[in-house]
């Protein structure tokens, strides 16, 4: 290989797809070098990068950077939008899309539970037992489900810290991983409690909200995003293609699932049909300024394009396309149902009250689970997980289909 002059740096394979890259900074009387991973046209674009940010005065030695640092740039990777060329390769290859909540939720891990402990540490410096430490101390204060999260975004933030060359391997690999509890199923209702609990709430502003969950399954950021288009009354079908999504940089707005199988269309019975178009009536009427009761063709009443069901109630005028507040609606579900006897009930019960009423009611695992939009074997490991009479009702079929073969 050439000698080049130490201003243009210099590169070394060290293996297949690995590359030794050495360089000077005006300035700096150490020479730096970095370990990469790539094509050489990989490498070469790094050492320009690097040679550019010492001439842009914001070059950090790979050896000093610190996890504070490198964080602030791997979230800041993470927002970064995919430009034009890359929203147009297959999904296999192109960077993936990180939703505003999830990056919400990252950054939150990291500064609150990573950064206080390893924040200062340079990247090259930190060892797997001090991710040991980092758990163990934070399994002492928080749900493990929390912890094993933190261990996925601190390992995923290394991992790119690798790809980047800033890091030979991921210390996280050599953690011990924090083991995730078992999920909180929640309490889960017979179908003789589901539906006693629906017909309690017929007094309530969030009566039909608490039917459609209970009648679909659905979750109630999809309920409070359905618009008057995704109801078929003549076919009895409901589409649930999207969700309201709350973060602190956006507000509410209104994301789409990441998965096909995440956008069911399904059909729903006559009964949650004509509470729908009850409610959808009672919009009409209160667009058209016509009070219940009067005499009007509410065919001639048109309500806008991207009308909400279930719209913000909130505010002096009613406006059918502003998004309604879920946490609102979970605070109001829970002051009802304590009153109900149910102090522990979540509004996501009535999902998994749903399932747990069809499969018990013997509809086929697959058919529940592509209602849901879940995957068949997770939904059944959580079936199992919260119904606790599952074991003693198969003892007692297998009894009865067994009986008397072991007689004389």
């Amino acid at each position: 290989m050439a000698k080049r002059d130490y201003g243009e740096g210099a590169i070394t394979q060290r293996g297949e797809n690995t590359w030794r890259l050495r360089y000077r900074i005006e300035g700096k009387p150490k020479r730096f070098s970095l370990t990469v991973q790539g094509t050489r046209k990989d490498a070469q674009k790094k050492l320009r990068e690097l040679l550019k940010s010492g001439d842009d005065d914001a070059h950090i030695a790979p050896d000093k950077i610190t996890l504070a640092e490198w964080s602030e740039k791997w979230l800041a990777l993470l927002a970064r939008k995919p430009s034009d060329a890359q929203a147009e390769q297959p999904r296999k290859r192109r960077r993936a899309l990180i939703n505003p909540r999830s990056l919400e939720r990252y950054s939150q891990l990291m500064r609150l539970y990573i950064l206080p402990t390893l924040g200062y540490r340079q990247l090259q410096q930190i060892q797997a037992s001090e991710l040991d430490d980092l758990y163990i101390a934070l399994e002492e204060k928080l749900a493990a489900r929390t912890v094993q999260y933190t261990h996925v975004t601190l390992k995923a933030c290394l991992n790119v810290a690798v790809r980047k060359g800033l890091l030979a391997s991921n210390p996280a690999d050599g953690a011990e991983a924090p083991s995730p509890a078992e999920s909180d199923v929640g309490q889960t209702l017979d179908a003789e409690q589901l539906k006693a609990l629906v017909h309690s709430f017929r007094k309530s502003a969030l009566y039909p909200i608490v039917a459609v969950a209970a009648f679909t399954g659905a979750r109630r950021n999809e309920i409070l995003a359905l618009p008057w288009t995704d109801l078929d009354a003549d076919k009895r079908t409901l589409r649930i293609e999207r969700a309201i999504e709350e973060t602190k940089a956006f507000g509410r707005t209104v994301k789409e699932p990441k998965t096909e199988r995440g956008k069911p269309t399904i059909t729903i019975d006559d009964d949650p049909i004509a509470l729908l178009l009850d409610v959808r009536a009672k919009h009409q009427r209160i667009i058209a300024g016509v009070p219940d009761g009067a005499p009007v063709d509410l065919s001639l009443i048109k309500l806008p394009a991207d009308a909400l069901m279930f719209p913000s109630m909130a505010g002096a005028d009613f406006d059918c396309t502003r998004l309604r507040g879920p946490r609102a609606v979970t605070h109001e579900f829970c002051r009802q149902v304590r009153r109900r006897g149910f102090p522990k009930l979540r509004f996501h019960d009535l999902r998994g009250s749903h399932e747990t009423a069809l499969l018990d009611a013997g509809v086929p695992v697959h058919v529940v689970a592509s209602r849901c939009g879940h995957d068949p074997a997770l939904m059944l490991r959580s079936y199992a997980k919260r119904h606790d009479t599952s074991d003693t009702a198969a003892a007692v079929k297998i009894g009865k289909l067994l009986k008397g073969s072991l007689g004389d």
